[in-house]
């Protein structure tokens, strides 16, 4: 039978379910990295919590590891990259602490509407200031989400029994979504404008790092208090203690830093700053939940099988996986480019298939799209999940397959409908395995997606490309290979670059003030 370590301290029900199931179970927590080195070999699955850091070193130990689960959401102490060229499945439990996430912002924003802590202090020290503690209702107030999926659309829901209004911005929620809600969908700009209350439920990624940064500090309602009990790096902290200091922003709560363990901050001590370790997760019954679901979920799969949560690994039979994998690699890949390009109000997605993949399973690879375009959002989506979310939000996912033979042997297309009207994709294999995008907003071009890329939206003429190629040597940025395509001589032109290196937002900045160029933007695809 397959054996399991728990290394982390974890709920006692985990390890139970483990037995019940007939699964062997070692509780070691508090190991040391060489201790776990030097014993991870005899087990074929790894339960852990934030401690353990399951780094390529451990992995190679792990000689007959095949999944690791991890009882919470955040993945960072797992080498993800490591674990998949080593056939370990990496599993999460997305959902578990859902709720009490939730009810810790709503914690928080009370504190901050009252003055809870300070009030606190001042009392317990002797003091009766009942007139400096003069607080604010949240009746009647607008509380802005910042992210609407699952612990924000949970929030929503408390907030309007507290008889808030309730406003969001999530690229991904569709109106009709955000009426079952009873939420309004708007612009960042707009909820900066009008939110009393901002509270924070989206991951951190490139295009959500500072998403309060100084500028839109500066653009909030004077008097605005913010929460914040997502992920570090989604404020500026700097600037947030700015904005306290001048009382434009009236408090501020904070249970996730930057720099953790935050044990020294310049807004520790800053007047309407309040602040928890981390506590989002951490009640009783989001514990019990967690080490429940992720023994469930490793017990499954060394059992039977069968893939929940995974991170790199999506939901597809042993049969079925050989033929699949190319045309999901291809998928992720296009679904990605759709998401970076185009990510603003989507309100629907087509996923259309002809030639040899309209052979094949579409489930997996509509997946491996919404993984590709949501990951420009989300840190924990995967092919599993990817759905799911994407119904959450309300996305209208459509699936169309063609029996009609095309110009290529097979074709997969990815078509988003935006504010902006609908864009598409499209991409083929390549002797039967390689990936290739083919078409572009309605430009032919033929093109790999790997690695760091430059895509360029300029006006067809000549010298451009000199222009361009110049600038980044100059930059010491080398070129791998170059794509071009255009929808008519002299008219709009695109440009598709691999990259050795990124590029940071000074030289994109000067690529975007060369002559006859009307968009650069910086791609990567992992």
């Amino acid at each position: 039978m397959p054996k399991v370590l728990i290394s982390d301290k974890m709920d006692p029900r985990a390890a139970a379910i483990f037995r019940e199931r007939g699964i062997t179970v070692d509780e070691r927590p508090g190991l040391s990295r060489d201790e776990l080195i030097a014993i991870i070999g005899d087990y074929d699955g790894l339960a852990i919590r934030s401690a353990t850091k399951v780094t390529k070193d451990v992995l190679a130990a792990a000689t007959q590891m095949k999944v690791v689960g991890r009882a919470g959401i955040g993945v960072d102490n797992v080498d993800i990259p490591a674990a998949s060229a080593r056939g370990v499945v990496v599993m999460n439990t997305p959902f578990g602490n859902s709720i009490t996430t939730a009810e810790h912002a709503i914690a928080l924003m009370f504190a901050l509407a009252r003055q809870l802590p300070e009030a606190d202090a001042s009392t317990q020290a002797g003091k009766w200031e009942k007139n400096r503690f003069m607080g604010v209702e949240l009746t009647a107030k607008t509380l802005g989400l910042i992210g609407c999926g699952n612990i924000g659309s949970i929030v929503a829901d408390r907030a309007i029994g507290l008889k808030m209004k309730v406003i969001a911005f999530d690229p991904f929620l569709s109106v009709e979504r955000a009426r079952e809600l009873g939420v309004e969908k708007v612009t960042l700009d707009e909820l900066l404008a009008r939110a009393d209350f901002i509270t924070l439920h989206t991951p951190l990624t490139d295009q959500t790092r500072n998403i309060l940064s100084r500028d839109n500090l500066a653009r909030t309602k004077k008097g605005v208090r913010i929460v914040n009990c997502a992920r570090g790096g989604l404020i500026d902290e700097a600037a947030l203690k700015d904005a306290l200091d001048s009382g434009h922003v009236a408090g501020a709560a904070l249970d996730v830093f930057v720099e953790e363990p935050a044990t020294a901050s310049p807004l520790f001590g800053t007047p309407g700053f309040v602040s928890t370790p981390h506590l989002g997760a951490s009640t009783s019954e989001a514990q019990i939940n967690v080490a429940i679901q992720v023994a469930e979920q490793m017990a499954d799969y060394l059992l039977t099988g069968a893939v929940t949560n995974a991170l790199n690994m999506p939901s597809v039979s042993a049969e079925d996986a050989p033929r699949l994998r190319p045309y999901m690699a291809l998928a992720e890949k296009l679904g990605s480019l759709v998401g970076q390009l185009a990510h603003d109000a989507l309100s629907g997605i087509s996923i259309e298939v002809e030639g040899a993949a309209a052979d094949l399973n579409q489930k997996p690879i509509t997946g491996a799209v919404l993984a590709g375009l949501m990951r420009v959002y989300s840190d924990t989506v995967n092919m599993v999940n990817a759905p799911f979310l994407a119904k959450e939000r309300g996305l209208d996912v459509r699936e169309i397959r063609h029996d009609r033979e095309g110009d290529y042997h097979t074709l997969l297309r990815v078509s988003v409908r935006t504010s902006e009207g609908e864009k598409s994709v499209a991409g083929t294999l390549f002797g039967d395995s390689n990936p290739r995008l083919v078409e572009l907003f309605g430009i032919k071009v033929e093109a790999d997606l790997a690695g760091h890329m430059l895509y360029v939206v300029n006006e067809d003429a000549p010298g451009f490309i000199g222009r361009i190629g110049t600038a980044l040597g100059d930059a010491g940025v080398n070129i791998g290979t170059f794509h071009l395509g255009r929808r008519a001589a002299g008219g709009e032109a695109v440009l598709l670059l691999s990259l050795d290196s990124g590029v940071d937002e000074t030289l994109l900045a000067a690529l975007r003030g060369l002559p006859g160029v009307r968009k650069v933007m910086a791609l990567h695809f992992g």
